[in-house]
């Protein structure tokens, strides 16, 4: 049976929202032990009641501030994975934020997290009162006649239950995607000064990055196809000028060649304007890189989830990625097929490729890869390889969808 589109998005984003406050319950509510406990030491070592106090006090405290910055780390994960929201990264984080996030407004979010998940388990079991009712045994039944009056109450207050749980848990994740990065980040100052130093750097990387394919492309056509079209031409028209005596048929035939291989060198300088298809620009990228699998010398399991289009020059970053990296698998990795997987996660879009070859790509080292991390980072995207020795390869690039 086919799911319809729609029902299917939004079971996705249901099953998104509720895997988001599940993972948040133990994050938040963590915090709630390890803060009281501080508290209360501090409250003994004060009034003097307790002896072992001031000696067991720094155990909570030292817990309490490793906690906050692994907490800290965990959420980023989270709102990273499950949302697609980049939180600021912990060397710049302020510490007073952390504080009032992980110790303040953690446990009151947790607190709520775990209200929507009681309600969605009340709301199943009383759903399923009937079945669970049929386990009874019958003799308790026929004491009780009214039970299935009773039991259609409770199916429908369950009924209800389940149908507000997705409002209420999709409440919650937009509230706590604007209550944590507006705590969750740098001085205004700082993040404005590292954002000029991350675009200068990406720019630079781009600009460099433009010009190394150019002259690559053009050393590549001048040594190669180029030359070789050019002679090809050249000697159309020697044979035009000199051979007077042929049939007109065949002078045809030479204007006709000589035309095409004028034509093909055109061509081939037009390729240098225009490295991504038609198709990309007017249909966008889900529709695009089907045939690029297609020509693809190797077998490619291709799966695209893309509801939304992302700017026009992050497809195309997306679409060299996805060309380069099948390019280099056919060439270097030895590999008899290759997983491609394109989707968009809030406001990222992630591109991952992955091989059965030999393994041991580096970026490190100088090759192809290096141009593939500029031409990324050019739109502030990220990259990451891995490639052990022996394989597999995976390759993961992520890049924000709007510029």
């Amino acid at each position: 049976m086919t799911i319809p589109p729609r029902l299917r998005r939004t079971l996705t984003r249901l099953r998104r929202d509720l895997l988001f406050v599940a993972t948040g319950v133990p994050l938040h509510l963590l915090t709630a032990p390890l803060f009281l406990w501080t508290v209360t030491l501090i409250v003994k070592t004060v009034a003097g009641t307790s002896s072992s106090a001031p000696a067991v006090l720094p155990i909570p405290v030292v817990l309490v501030a490793v906690a906050g910055f692994g907490l800290t780390e965990a959420h980023r994960w989270r709102y990273r994975e499950l949302c697609g929201v980049e939180l600021p990264r912990l060397r710049l984080a302020v510490p007073g934020r952390q504080f009032a996030y992980n110790w303040l407004v953690a446990p009151c979010l947790g607190a709520l997290e775990l209200l929507v998940l009681l309600l969605l388990l009340a709301g199943t079991a009383a759903t399923t009162v009937y079945a669970w009712i049929m386990l009874l045994p019958a003799d308790l039944r026929l004491d009780h006649p009214g039970y299935t009056t009773q039991a259609a109450y409770v199916t429908a207050a369950g009924l209800l239950a389940l149908a507000a749980v997705p409002q209420l848990a999709g409440a919650l994740v937009r509230l706590e995607n604007r209550i944590a990065p507006a705590l969750l980040r740098d001085s205004r100052g700082e993040a404005l000064k590292r954002r000029v130093e991350d675009l200068t750097e990406s720019r630079a990387g781009a600009v460099d990055a433009a010009a190394a394919e150019r002259r690559r492309i053009e050393r590549d056509l001048h040594d190669g196809a180029q030359q070789r079209l050019v002679s090809l031409a050249l000697n159309l028209g020697i044979a035009k000028v000199t051979l007077k005596d042929l049939p007109p048929e065949v002078r045809q035939v030479i204007d006709d060649a000589h035309r095409e291989a004028k034509e093909s060198i055109d061509e081939l300088n037009n390729l240098v304007r225009g490295l991504h298809p038609a198709v990309l620009d007017e249909l966008g990228l889900d529709a695009a890189l089907p045939g690029l699998a297609a020509r693809a010398p190797l077998p490619v399991r291709l799966r695209a989830d893309l509801p939304e289009r992302a700017a026009p020059a992050v497809e195309a970053v997306a679409y060299f990625v996805v060309s380069e990296a099948l390019t280099n698998i056919a060439k270097h990795a030895r590999a008899t097929r290759a997983d491609v997987s394109v989707s968009r996660m809030g406001e990222i879009l992630r591109v991952i490729v992955a091989d059965d070859g030999v393994g041991g790509a580096d970026s490190s080292r100088g090759t192809g890869l290096t141009g593939l991390t500029q031409r990324v980072g050019s739109v502030d995207g990220t990259f990451r390889m891995s490639s052990p020795t022996g394989g597999p390869t995976v390759m993961t690039v992520e890049l924000p969808c709007a510029l």
